[in-house]
């Protein structure tokens, strides 16, 4: 694929993954998923991950399925995407997951999983050494830490660790 704006490399990796075969399918989706890395268009992003999910799902690899559906969920969920939110969360429950209903007074607490992985951070820990220590991928960890900056409003592992925190 030739030089272009990373945007339309992953619209255009996203396309060639709804047409190819199911063979080729997964390296386009990768393909644009790596294209939409730091892209400021979340919406697009969010399909990406939800239209792989559902690739994965169909291809009865719903395990894999599912770290694409969280993503999904979470990012829609951010967005205010009801409609989508409701799709991404229907398909995490076909993938056997149990889905968590999150109201208005709980939106910007954290998790469990984001209290773990903010408290490791604050204690210096790579992402690497942190998704070490939980046993997930450090995509996983990464994906934990963006939600507590967006619940936190920080957007540094500095402005994290000043904070006044009892994690």
């Amino acid at each position: 694929m030739g030089e272009g704006p990373p945007i339309g490399a992953a619209v255009v990796e996203h396309g060639r993954a709804l047409l190819a075969a199911d063979s080729d399918a997964e390296a386009h989706f990768q393909r644009a998923l790596a294209a939409h890395t730091g892209s400021p268009r979340l919406p697009n992003r969010a399909r990406t991950h939800l239209a792989f999910a559902e690739h994965l799902r169909l291809a009865r690899r719903r395990v894999d399925a599912r770290e694409h559906l969280r993503t999904a969920l979470a990012l829609f969920e951010g967005l205010g995407a009801t409609s989508w939110a409701q799709r991404a969360a229907q398909e995490l429950r076909a993938s056997g997951e149990s889905v968590r209903h999150r109201d208005v007074a709980t939106a910007t607490e954290l998790t469990p999983q984001e209290r773990q992985v903010a408290a490791l951070v604050r204690q210096g820990l790579s992402n690497r050494d942190v998704a070490a220590q939980l046993f997930v991928s450090s995509r996983t960890v990464d994906f934990h830490l963006r939600n507590c900056y967006a619940k936190l409003g920080v957007t540094s592992r500095a402005q994290l660790t000043a904070l006044p925190l009892d994690l």
